[in-house]
């Protein structure tokens, strides 16, 4: 009722409404283009580490604002799109249940819940401007990347007139399209569904979020195990904050990396790809490109980043002076380490969260993709991170005093990874699914590690 009376009698209130709704989509059309534009061109790298995780932190408020926001109107995707990822919370062992009550305001989603949303939706824009501030203050602090990768002040330009007529031209065009969708086509970026009263004893046939949320809930649906799929989306957010400390590149533009650019452009088209499916009816052939975009997504967080980076680090510089064929042979070894790593990170991952639902028991199998993940970060930071010595095994006798802490962890990453194989070995051992397509995974993930180890020259 409160939204009839909204277009029906409030002076243009309908205006008003749809400038609101459609709002949302153009904001976050301008939120992603702006952080592909910082992936394009390396704003995350070194000074401006901080400033990339703070705008990360904004993407995750600007989120949670839209998403209280969707379920205001009350309609059927409202009601179902709030009880399907306010349930997420029950993964949390012991508490998880109660703070679902709390969410929900009773044992139902009701009234109550509303309230609290509403709540949510009126506090967190002011969460937004204060850690807008915090963004503007970093960015005046570092400065802007310019697109030639150049931080050295020579070849800047002044704000004005240069960018405030290019923006304002930007702004205009922006504009258009806007007011072209509300004027037009208001109801075009909204799900016809959500315009049927909310009704608890009738299921949708096909619950779908909006566009904007479409990416992540395709990797949701792509892992069946409910904790799995949870970690998943949670981490395809959470990701971004690793950026700047996995990446490997002293290179900012994309337009001068060759490599990473054709990498780059497949995330793309990998993230429609994703967009995609996840308005897609939950069937097989849908399921199995979800699964392969999400295996990309993170592949090129965790991967390709911090290994692109290394082979352009191989192919410009020479920094010990080695011969050419003795520093190919080198980094050659590391790179067919860095990737039969990856390869066994990637493998167990699937096994413990594609796999888990009829292999293991739910809450064993949520637990071991938890150990799972973190030994993922584990070996995405000790295996990539610049300050750790390159030592041969011949050389640990003689190490100075100021590396040892280094190589005490690194030594701890190696048992720790062993330990993991054997654990891994002793499960599947034991399990009546071991004979199948699952023994081919294991033994080529184990095969994965060892071949790793004995190339990885560190």
């Amino acid at each position: 009722k409160s939204i009839e009376y909204i277009m029906r009698d409030v002076p243009n209130g309908w205006l008003i409404r749809y400038i609101h709704a459609n709002g949302a989509s153009m904001f976050f059309i301008v939120i992603y283009g702006h952080v592909c534009r910082g992936l394009y061109y390396g704003s995350y790298i070194k000074p401006r580490q901080f400033l990339w995780c703070s705008g990360v932190v904004l993407l995750f408020l600007m989120m949670a604002t839209a998403f209280t926001g969707y379920v205001l109107p009350w309609g059927q995707m409202s009601l179902w799109g709030a009880t399907v990822i306010t349930s997420m919370v029950t993964v949390i062992p012991v508490t998880g249940k109660y703070i679902l009550q709390w969410l929900w305001g009773g044992y139902t989603i009701k009234n109550p819940t509303l309230v609290r949303f509403y709540t949510f939706h009126f506090v967190l824009p002011f969460l937004i401007a204060g850690f807008t501030l915090i963004h503007l203050a970093l960015l005046h602090k570092v400065g802007s990347s310019s697109p030639i990768g150049s931080d050295n002040g020579v070849d800047d330009v002044p704000f004005y007139p240069y960018y405030v007529s290019k923006d304002l031209f930007a702004f205009s065009v922006y504009l258009l399209v806007f007011a072209f969708f509300v004027l037009y086509y208001p109801n075009f970026l909204n799900h016809p569904v959500n315009y049927i009263p909310a009704n608890p004893m009738r299921t949708p046939a096909q619950v779908v979020p909006e566009w904007y949320f479409l990416p992540y809930y395709a990797t949701l649906r792509s892992i069946p195990h409910k904790t799995g799929g949870i970690l998943a989306m949670l981490s395809s957010l959470l990701v971004l904050f690793l950026i700047p400390f996995i990446n490997t590149s002293e290179i900012r533009n994309t337009t001068y990396r060759p490599i990473f650019k054709i990498f780059f452009w497949v995330f793309i088209s990998d993230i429609l790809v994703l967009t995609w499916v996840g308005q897609k009816p939950v069937r097989d052939a849908f399921i199995f490109t979800g699964q392969i975009a999400t295996m990309y997504y993170f592949s090129f967080f965790l991967v390709i980043i911090p290994t692109t980076g290394i082979i352009e680090y191989s192919l410009i510089s020479n920094p010990k002076g080695l011969n050419p064929q003795k520093l190919y042979w080198r980094d050659f070894k590391k790179l067919l380490g860095v990737i039969f790593g990856c390869i066994f990170s990637l493998t167990a991952l699937y096994l413990i969260a594609w796999r888990a639902p009829t292999i293991y028991k739910e809450n064993y199998g949520a637990y071991s993709l938890i150990v799972e993940v973190l030994n993922m970060l584990l070996i995405a930071y000790y295996v990539f991170s610049p300050s750790i010595p390159n030592y041969t095994w011949g050389e640990l006798q003689n190490i100075p005093k100021k590396d040892l802490k280094e190589v005490s962890w690194y030594l701890f990453f190696v048992c720790k990874l062993v330990l993991s194989n054997v654990l891994l070995t002793t499960h599947y051992s034991l399990l009546a699914n071991f004979i199948g397509g699952d023994s081919v995974l294991f033994f080529g993930m184990t095969a994965s590690s060892v071949i790793g180890f004995i190339f990885y020259d560190r």
